[in-house]
C-alpha cells in the first residue's frame, strides 16, 4: 500500500462498535422508561430464538495503565469488590424484572477495569447470582479478560467450572522500555504460566491483545515482541492502534507526543505487524483481529455469521445486550443506553432501585438502515444497498462520499453495493465514516475521535 494513501487516509475517525456512535447520540429524546420498553420488546421478540448477552464491567485496578481508554477506578483495596458485586446484582434483578420470562444466556463477558482484582471466591459469587433463574443457550460462550500478572490457576479453574472457556490477555508490548512508560508489567514467563495453566485446564481459546503506535516502541521492539508472541500462539490475536486521546483519558499525559512513533512509523509499525501474524498462520478477520485457523471467529468470518457490537467482534449474535455496571453499554437493537460513569453515582442510584442509566440513543429508521450497511462492512467486507438507496436521501448522500474511496481502490462499488478491497482493508473506519450520515451533518470543531491508522 502506498504512503500516499496512508497519509489521506490518516485522519481522526469511528471505530465502529455502534451507529450512531456515542458523541451523535441523540439524548434529548431519550428517557429511562423509554429504554426500558426497548429492553422489553427486545426481549419478548429475541429471547427464545436467540437468547441475550450480558456485559459486566469490572472497573478495579491496581495500578493505572497510561495507555488506557478505558473507564477505570484504582485502588489497591480489596473491600470494594463485595459492594461492587451486589449492586451490579441487584441492577440485574431490575432487569430480569423488565423480562417477561427467563433470560436465555448465550453470550457473557467479563472486562474491566481488571476483571482478575477480583477473588475467584467473588467472581464465583457475581456469576452464580447472574445465572441464578436463567437459562444456558446451547452455544453459550462465556468469556473474561485478565491480567497475566495477576491472574491465578483459582481464578481460572473456579471460571473454567462456571462455564468460562474463553480468555484474553492483555499484553500490548513485551518491551520493557515500552512497559515502564505505558505502566503495564508483566514478564514473558507469567504470559507463559497463564496461557499454559488455562490450556491444560481445557479452555479452548486463549487470546492476546496487542498495540501498535505505543509510546517508545520501534519496529525492532514490535518484531521482539510478535516473535515471543510466536513461541505461545495464542488462538486469537487483537492486533490495534494506540488511540491517543489525553483530553479524555488524563493518564496519556503522562507522556508525550514527542514519545509517540510518527504517523510514518506508526504505519509502518502496523505492516510488519500484520506481515509478521501472517506468516504465523493468523488470518485476518475485520478490522484489527488475528485468528487461526479453526477459531470461532474466522469460522463466523467464513461462514457470514461474524458479528460486532460493544464488546467487539464475536461470533455470537443476539439482538439484545445486557450491559452491568459503572458505564457499561446496553444495546437493545432500537435502543442504545449508558450507565452512569462515576461509581459513586451508580451505587447511588443502584441503592434507590432505579437503572443507573444515564444517557442513551433510540435509532431512527434511517440510523437502523445506516447501522446495518455499517455492521456489514466491518464484518463482512461488502453489503448490499437492498433498496435502501431511495427511501433515506442520507444513505444517497453516503454513496456519494463513497466514491473517492473507490477511485482510490479501496472499495469496488456498483448499484447493489460494495465490496472492500485487499487494500481497502486497512481503511474500514473511514469507508464506515463516508456513510456516517450524523458525523457529516455536525462535523465537530474539536477532535472527538483516534486516528484511524
Amino acid at each position: 500500500m502506498s504512503q500516499q494513501l496512508h497519509q489521506k487516509y490518516n485522519v481522526a475517525a469511528p471505530r465502529y462498535t455502534s451507529y450512531p456512535t456515542m458523541p451523535y447520540w441523540d439524548t434529548a429524546s431519550f428517557s429511562t422508561n423509554k429504554w426500558e420498553q426497548a429492553v422489553s420488546t427486545s426481549f419478548q421478540t429475541s429471547n427464545a430464538t436467540d437468547g441475550i448477552s450480558i456485559y459486566i464491567h469490572l472497573p478495579f485496578c491496581e495500578n493505572l495503565c497510561t495507555y488506557c481508554g478505558c473507564n477505570t477506578r484504582i485502588t489497591k483495596n480489596h473491600r470494594v469488590e463485595l459492594p461492587y458485586i451486589e449492586a451490579v446484582l441487584k441492577e440485574w434483578e431490575m432487569y430480569k424484572s423488565l423480562m417477561a420470562g427467563d433470560p436465555i444466556i448465550r453470550e457473557l463477558h467479563l472486562g474491566g477495569g481488571t476483571p482478575t482484582f477480583f477473588s475467584a471466591e467473588h467472581l464465583a459469587l457475581l456469576i452464580r447470582g447472574i445465572l441464578k433463574g436463567a437459562y444456558l443457550h446451547p452455544e453459550a460462550e462465556f468469556s473474561f479478560e485478565a491480567h497475566p500478572a495477576n491472574t491465578t490457576a483459582e481464578h481460572l479453574q473456579t471460571l473454567y467450572n462456571l462455564g468460562f472457556r474463553r480468555l484474553s490477555l492483555g499484553i500490548q508490548d513485551f518491551d520493557p522500555a515500552v512497559q515502564l512508560i505505558i505502566n503495564r508489567h508483566q514478564t514473558l514467563e507469567q504470559v507463559r504460566d497463564v496461557t499454559h495453566t488455562a490450556r491444560a485446564i481445557g479452555y479452548t481459546s486463549v487470546n492476546y491483545d496487542l498495540i501498535y503506535g505505543l509510546p517508545l516502541q520501534t519496529l525492532n521492539s514490535l518484531v521482539k515482541t510478535m516473535h515471543l508472541v510466536s513461541e505461545l500462539m495464542p488462538d486469537r490475536i487483537a492486533f490495534y492502534s494506540y488511540a491517543h486521546v489525553p483530553w479524555v483519558k488524563p493518564g496519556q499525559r503522562k507522556f508525550t507526543e514527542k514519545d509517540l512513533p510518527d504517523a510514518d512509523t506508526k504505519f509502518k509499525l502496523y505492516e510488519v505487524g500484520r506481515s509478521l501474524l501472517q506468516s504465523y498462520g493468523y488470518k485476518e478477520i475485520g478490522m484489527d483481529h488475528f485468528a487461526l485457523p479453526g477459531d470461532q471467529l474466522l469460522k463466523a468470518a467464513k461462514n457470514g455469521t461474524l458479528h460486532r457490537n460493544f464488546m467487539g467482534y464475536t461470533h455470537q449474535h443476539t439482538q439484545l445486550l445486557i450491559g452491568l455496571g459503572v458505564s457499561a453499554i446496553s444495546d437493545s437493537w432500537g435502543a442504545f443506553a449508558q450507565n452512569e460513569k462515576k461509581l459513586e453515582d451508580y451505587i447511588k442510584a443502584v441503592d434507590m432501585g432505579i437503572l443507573p442509566v444515564f444517557k442513551g440513543h433510540l435509532l431512527s429508521p434511517t440510523d437502523l438502515a445506516i447501522r446495518k450497511h455499517i455492521l456489514e462492512i466491518m464484518c463482512a467486507g461488502k453489503t448490499n444497498w437492498n433498496g435502501h438507496t431511495e427511501p433515506y436521501e442520507e444513505l444517497a448522500t453516503g454513496i456519494e462520499r463513497l466514491e473517492p474511496l473507490a477511485n482510490d481502490g479501496l472499495i469496488e462499488l456498483c448499484s447493489w453495493g460494495l465490496k472492500v478491497t485487499e487494500t481497502g482493508q486497512r481503511f474500514l473506519r473511514n469507508i464506515c465514516m463516508a456513510l456516517d450520515a450524523r458525523l457529516w451533518a455536525d462535523q465537530p470543531a474539536t477532535q472527538l475521535f483516534s486516528m484511524a491508522i
